[in-house]
Order: C-alpha cells, then structure tokens, then sequence
C-alpha cells in the first residue's frame, strides 16, 4: 500500500456524498441546480450522538430551496446512491475534478468506499455509518505512514511569515512573554502538518529609547552611580554590569552622547542570545531573527513611505508626515514621522509589512497581546495603502496569562526586576507539562496557570493522562512479546464484531481531521483535546477489553495492532504539540 498521505476520513466521506449527489442529478432523482444558484458546498460533520452514525451531512436540507423539494426526499435519493457507493468500490471517472477530489478518489481507490451503511433522518440527515473493511484498511495505512499520519495536503499551499514572541530585548523572557512562544510554535507546527510552508521569524527593537535605558542602567551599576528613574533593576542587569568588556566601556565613555546607546546595543545582543536559548530548550527555533534597525538600514521604511507617498495616502502637517489612515475606515489619521525627525513605532510596521511582502510570502501572521488591539486596523490599513492584501496580514491577539502558586497570583515587573523567568518555570514544572497547559486554550481565553498542577505527577494532570497512556501501550507490547505473542500484520477482518474496537479504531483515525481543522482555525487547542478523548477511549478499552490473552492469540493480535495504532495516533499528536511520548512512566 502507498505510504503517501491519504485526505482525512471526513473528506473522503464528503467525497462520496458529492459523488452520490452527481449521480442522483444524473439519474433525475434530484433536480439540478437553477442556473442563478449560489454554489452549494458539501458539508459532512460528526453527530453529537453517536447513535446517530459515525458522520453525517446536511447536504439535502441545504439542495431543498433551490431546488423546491422536500429535504426527506433528497436525502432518500442520495442515500439511496450512497449505498451504491460501496457496490462501485467508491470508483469515479468525473470531469472537472478539484485537486482535493482528485486526492479523494485515488484514496478510495487504495482504501475501498467509506460508506458502510446510511440513515435518512428528519428532516434530512444523511446518517452515515463507516464500512469496517474500509476502517481496518484505514488503520493499516496509518501504521505504515507512522510519524508521516495525521499530515495533510491543502489544496492551497501557503508560504506563510509566523512572527511571535518578539519581547523587547530588555531583559531575560518571563513567564509572561511565554504564552505567545507557545501560541506561534504551535501555530507553526500545525500549518506545517496541514502543507504550508512556514518561516518562524523573530521581530525585536534595538532601536529606541528603551535600549538607551539599559545601556544607562548597566553603565551606572558597573560606574557605581545611580540607577536612572526610568532604567532597569534586578540581578540580570548587574550581571550584565559584571560581563561589560573593559574596551567597550572605555569606547562608549568616549563617545560622548553614544555612550547609554553602544552599551545598550551590547547588552541587548547579550539579553538576544540568552532568549534564544532559552526558546531553544523549550523546543522553540526562529528561522529568521529580525532587528527593527534594520528596516531602516536597509532603506525598507522610507520605501514603504515613498510606496504610500506615490498612491496618495501620506501628508505633511504640523512638520510631520502622516499616513491617511482615515480614508481606510481609521477614526484618525496616524503619524509615520514626527515632527523632530524620528520615526514613530507604525514607521517601523509599514517598513515590515512591506519588507515581508517583498521577501515573497503570501500570508503574514503576527502574534501580539492583546493591549496591541489598537494597532492591528492601522497596520492592515497601511498594507491596503501600499496595494497588498489586507486578508494576508492576520493578527493573532493573546489574552494575558495568570500564574497562581498555592491559590495565589504571582506578580511580575520586567522593569523593577520582579519576575519568574520562563528558564525558572520550565525548570520547575518541564517543558511538556507547560507546552501542554499553554497549548489546551484559544489563544483568545484567558489563562490560569497553576503552577502546582503542573507538577503532579497523576491523572489530574492531562498532559501526565494522555502521556501514561502512551506509556501503558509500549508496556502492553513489550508484555505481549515476552509471552511469545506478536501484532498482526494488519486490522484486516478484527473490527466488524466489536463495537468498541470500531469506535477506538474510528477515533485513532481522526488525527488527520483534528490537524486539518486546528490549521484552518489557526489555532492548536483542538489537538490537546483530541489526545485526551483517544487516551479516555483508550483507558477505556483497556478496562473492558483483554488485550494479551494467551488463551486467545488471534484475538489478542488483532488487539495489539488496534492499540499499537492507537498508539501512533497519541505519539503523533503529541509529536505535533512538542511533547514527548515516553516509553514507560
């Protein structure tokens, strides 16, 4: 069987449908569509009850407008088609086929008709039950896919800039810059499995006056003067203090007015470096690591002020240059260039949005906290200006995160030096237990971390739940090989008589779907809930159904390659969290 990767079960289920659908217009069962119709997309979902079927659509409710029938008759119709589906072996030779129909029939074609059996429910649900043959076919295909299933292939492949995290390189990232790190990771991770090609990038300002406040910080500590009112404390400045080279101190001493900006830079770069690795431990890499004084090295912010410039949209008033934001439906305009001569924070932004352009992605992703809501119609507005499209530049606003220790909210300031390092709470609770807990909410919902249960090794922990499970299916094949007992080769013929078997087989199947759906929605809670059903399914199995049995050693087999799949399934979306999937616990 090929080890490419197959459309996830829903799609080849809505592929049947759409078949069913064509060949019931053919036949004269269901009207064609009027000339004047809106297209009508196929939608195939799960039923919250599952006695309802495996999936189920709603096609014949949306076709009973257009085409003056009652929904119960079309379904019937198609149904009806449907069930001819399996007799064809899922076959089609249609013209005009989408790329994703394309992928579809040559699936089926490996794989046999998903259908099993369908039901017409009022006022029209298809219900739709998967064909065993086709589940254990399925399974087997997952297996020898092995770290490759739960991939997918858009139909419309992307190269997309994911900009995250990016805190000021004034001091080391806190536990408070965390989330967006894991947001953008995971973000990252899932487009990649969805088949878009994503460059991770990192964007920090070196360039302002905040970095002059360091350089002054750690110049006072290691001249022994005063720290300045707006400057830096905690023991990473005065360790910086101790780090400053001799030479580089005397050369900024002689600079005159440079001396709080070239001791910044260096310690800023210092400060750079030491994020870095901590993102590196936390599994976190940057392709790109982009300095805001570049864009204006680089001559990007004054091109994307002349590109404004040439359509209309920038004015000078009062000595300064604004941008026509106003005319983009802004309650103001907004100022690019002050009056003294320096660029305004949205100077930078426009450099960016277009520097990125030109660097040939198609879609822009930037990822901020939510107290930059007032930037993102400005940002957008000035794309539009400079002709691009304001739909490929997306904000991602993260809601704040609470750090509760005991039932007590842990306070932080950056600038007085009072916060939890990101190193200090990986150290403290590892990195898999706080991928998993920044990764299980929207990234719009509010988060209260509790630091403590994070530590817990039990099930009320879920990220140590869905990791035993993995754990206990390595424990139950190493079991089964000490007793001379091995896994079929394939699901082929295991699954028909066995409801409960069928149900854990369909559910491992799902990754793909789960994948497909946390891409479009651009979001990664949805994998972290995923894991956790397939491990309560899983508990679940194991507490009703005997796996290693050497009085029964045919049934035993085709239990060790059910959970052995099972198995993949967990490995897998742990995999794509960034979490590991131990071997014993």
């Amino acid at each position: 069987m090929s080890t490419s990767v197959h459309p996830p079960v829903r799609a080849l289920v809505r592929r049947a449908v759409e078949r069913a659908w064509e060949r019931a217009v053919a036949a004269g069962a269901v009207p064609a569509l009027p000339d004047d119709a809106a297209e009508i997309a196929v939608e195939v979902d799960r039923p919250a009850n599952v006695d309802h079927g495996d999936l189920s659509s709603n096609l014949a409710m949306k076709l009973a407008r257009p085409c003056r029938r009652a929904p119960l008759e079309l379904a019937l119709a198609i149904a009806a088609e449907l069930e001819r589906d399996a007799e064809a072996g899922g076959a089609y030779g249609g013209r005009d086929r989408t790329a994703a129909a394309e992928a579809a029939d040559a699936a089926t074609a490996v794989l046999g008709s998903p259908i099993g059996s369908v039901e017409v429910a009022p006022p029209g649900f298809l219900n739709i039950r998967l064909d065993p043959s086709f589940v254990e076919a399925a399974g087997d295909a997952a297996r020898i896919a092995g770290p490759g299933f739960g991939r997918v292939a858009t139909s419309r492949p992307q190269h997309v800039n994911v900009e995250f995290v990016s805190a000021n390189p004034t001091g080391p990232l806190h536990i408070g810059n965390a989330r967006g790190a894991f947001v953008g990771d995971l973000l990252c991770r899932v487009l990649e499995a969805a088949g878009h090609r994503v460059t991770r990038e990192y964007y920090f300002n070196d360039f302002g006056q905040q970095v002059w406040n360091l350089g002054a910080s750690v110049r006072a500590i290691r001249l022994g003067t005063a720290i300045p009112e707006d400057g830096y404390h905690g023991e990473y400045v005065r360790a910086l203090a101790a780090e400053l080279p001799e030479e580089l101190l005397a050369r900024a001493a002689a600079s005159g007015d440079q001396a709080d900006r070239i001791v910044g830079e260096w310690a800023s770069e210092r400060i750079r470096a030491g994020i870095e690795a901590s993102l590196a431990y936390l599994g976190v890499r940057f392709d790109v690591w982009k300095s805001e004084s570049s864009l204006y090295t680089d001559g990007s912010v004054e091109a994307a002020v002349a590109r404004l410039r040439a359509a209309g949209h920038v004015y000078e008033q009062d000595g300064a240059t604004w941008f026509r934001s106003t005319d983009f439906g802004d309650d103001k305009d907004r100022v690019i260039r002050k009056s003294s001569g320096d660029y305004t924070y949205f100077g930078s932004d426009i450099g960016y949005v277009a520097e990125k352009f030109g660097r040939g992605y198609d879609h822009l992703i930037y990822i901020w906290g939510a107290d930059h809501h007032g930037t993102v119609a400005r940002v957008r507005n000035a794309a539009e200006a400079m002709g691009f499209d304001r739909d490929a530049v997306e904000m991602l606003l993260v809601a704040w995160v609470r750090f509760v220790r005991d039932g007590i909210e842990v306070s932080m300031s950056k600038r007085a030096g009072e916060f939890i390092t990101l190193d200090d709470l990986l150290a403290e609770v590892g990195v898999d237990a706080a991928r998993w807990f920044f990764g299980s909410r929207a990234h719009t919902s509010g988060i209260d971390f509790d630091i403590e249960l994070a530590k817990k090794q039990s099930n009320e922990n879920p990220v140590y739940y869905v990791q035993y499970a993995h754990a206990r299916i390595r424990s139950i094949l190493r079991k089964a090989e000490d007793s001379g007992m091995r896994a079929a080769d394939s699901l082929a013929g295991a699954l028909g008589g066995d409801a409960i078997s069928r149900g854990l087989a369909i559910l491992a199947l799902r990754l793909p779907e789960v994948v497909e759906d946390a891409a479009a929605a651009h979001e990664a809670q949805g994998v972290t809930a995923y894991a956790t059903e397939l491990a309560t399914a899983f508990h679940a199995f194991y507490r009703d159904r005997r796996v290693v049995d050497p009085d029964d050693p045919a049934t035993s087999a085709a239990r060790l390659t059910l959970v052995e799949t099972v198995r993949l399934s967990l490995a897998n979306s742990l995999a794509l969290l960034g979490i590991s999937a131990p071997e014993s616990m």
